[in-house]
């Protein structure tokens, strides 16, 4: 009889087990759980990382292939790829997680008066205790005083200020109170082509509307308010575009975006009453000689009363990129302008639901905003430590693209700033149809045939998205010099075997 209920209903059968026993049928099925999620696409640890994993188990276990190592230029994840820590940082949280280090004569005296200071700030003295939901109040101060720093006097309202579980949960955060409606009124929210895969993620899971506008690869991958208005007008056929996302400078493209184009992009919000977004992760990876990171608060409030009174800003920073790389943390910060006070204590409610942010993030946080000063005993290794992590991306962002447009085939724009480059690649035809026949996207096909042969990671430009009928491939500056030498080199000559094979 359960049987013939479930086949009525639809539902999965019930199952007789060998020892007799009825197994019941799984509540939660691909069939039966959110179809948002199964929507979601993630490149830059999708199925070619999945691969090199197998392919590095398999090289652990003896296994014979035409390369000594795997070779992971998939994801920014700096000390994953050599790149060390800063001393102070590491000695403060040291201190924080273990106290009764304060008393080691090894550590400098800033590092241990810091610790103290953001101890006091912590329940019970213990960065194991629960903070408030928006952050620890001194840590939201220093972040606060930092901007203003920055934006040369701009003042920042510490309330105003959200510490987050990196940059992602801030931006995922703000998403969700933009997200509403159903059919042609569902949120349209306009991201880069190419883009950081968060962004489309996040907008398959919230099932809102994914409007494309594409940066222009012929002009270093800068942003034309032109393709603003067209991709906004289209969308308006079929939705609500009501947020406009900016990462500056840019992921996976790495251009750095002039004032003059923040400033056409603001008028442009303005003008269709869009929430504006800054992901500005990278903002000390500038490398490009003639090219400065501006913020978009600075501009905006530099605009006058009509922008800075009015224009919905929310802006995002890490832990996780520039110098720190601290990934694995999980510290960040939003700062939100102009928000509707009623909106305010919705986002606090919605934050206060997760309890808080990681309290360790938190205080590296503080550290990166706060670091030692001038006359302290850190000051001198920490700026040394600093400007010589910079200075590496600086020669590697050059040296990848230097080599790069040396391979017939291949065009990579200059890397302005970021950490990635974004190729352009050619494919022949007889490899398209091939990778077509396979059920797999060109250059999805072409990543993967390099990776089984050279054990190099890369990640498909399809996952980030192109222009139809062009092909890139993403991949970090971050290995260190002599590694990335190997690396740029072992794809120089597979691509000229590539080519050479499918001609």
């Amino acid at each position: 009889a359960s049987h013939q209920i479930a086949t009525r209903r639809g539902l999965p059968k019930e199952k007789m087990s060998e020892n007799g026993i009825m197994s019941r049928a799984k509540v939660l099925t691909i069939d039966t759980m959110n179809p948002t999620v199964k929507k979601v696409e993630y490149a830059v640890r999708g199925p070619i990382v999945q691969r090199a994993v197998e392919l590095e188990r398999e090289l652990s276990e003896g296994m014979k292939k035409p390369f000594a190592e795997v070779i992971k230029a998939n994801i920014g994840d700096a000390h994953a790829m050599g790149q060390q820590p800063i001393t102070f940082f590491r000695q403060v949280l040291a201190l924080c997680s273990y106290p009764e280090l304060l008393s080691d004569s090894t550590f400098p005296e800033d590092a241990k008066s810091r610790a103290c200071r953001i101890l006091q700030s912590c329940g019970g003295n213990s960065m194991g205790s629960y903070s408030a939901s928006q952050g620890i109040d001194s840590v939201r101060q220093d972040v606060a005083r930092y901007i203003e720093r920055r934006d040369g006097g701009v003042a920042c309202d510490p309330d105003n200020i959200y510490l987050t579980t990196g940059a992602s949960d801030g931006i995922v955060t703000m998403l969700k109170l933009l997200v509403c409606g159903e059919g042609t009124t569902r949120t349209g929210v306009m991201i880069p082509i190419p883009q950081y895969p968060l962004y489309s993620a996040a907008l398959a899971e919230l099932g809102a509307v994914q409007i494309n506008y594409f940066l222009n690869e012929e002009k270093c991958w800068s942003l034309d308010i032109t393709e603003l208005q067209r991709a906004v007008n289209e969308a308006r056929q079929y939705c609500n575009p009501r947020a406009l996302c900016i990462i500056n400078p840019g992921n996976p493209t790495g251009q750095v975006q002039s004032r003059q184009c923040i400033e056409d992009v603001i008028r442009f919000a303005a003008k269709e009453r869009l929430f504006l977004m800054a992901d500005e992760v990278y903002q000390d990876n500038v490398y490009a000689e003639g090219c400065q990171f501006h913020s978009f608060k600075k501009v905006l409030f530099e605009m006058g009363p009509e922008y800075a009174e009015t224009v919905e800003l929310a802006s995002f920073h890490s832990t996780s990129k520039c110098y720190m790389g601290e990934c694995g943390f999980r510290g960040g910060y939003m700062e939100i302008i102009n928000m509707d006070d009623e909106v305010k204590d919705q986002l606090t409610k919605l934050l206060s639901v997760r309890l808080c942010p990681p309290v360790p993030g938190q205080a590296l946080m503080d550290l990166v905003v706060n670091p030692p000063q001038p006359g302290e005993p850190s000051y001198g290794s920490f700026i040394k430590e600093r400007t010589a992590t910079l200075s590496a991306l600086a020669e590697k962002a050059k040296l990848t693209e230097q080599v790069l447009n040396t391979v017939q085939g291949i065009s990579c724009n200059p890397v302005q700033g970021a950490m990635y480059s974004f190729p352009r690649i050619t494919i022949p035809e007889k490899a398209v149809k091939e990778a077509t026949e396979t059920g797999q996207q060109p250059d999805m096909f072409y990543c993967m045939k390099m990776l089984e042969e050279t054990g190099i990671c890369l990640v498909p430009g399809s996952g980030f998205g192109q222009k139809d009928g062009t092909y890139h491939f993403r991949m970090t500056i971050l290995p260190p010099t002599d590694k990335l030498k190997i690396l740029l080199n072992k794809v120089k000559e597979f691509h000229q075997r590539f080519t050479q094979q499918y001609s």
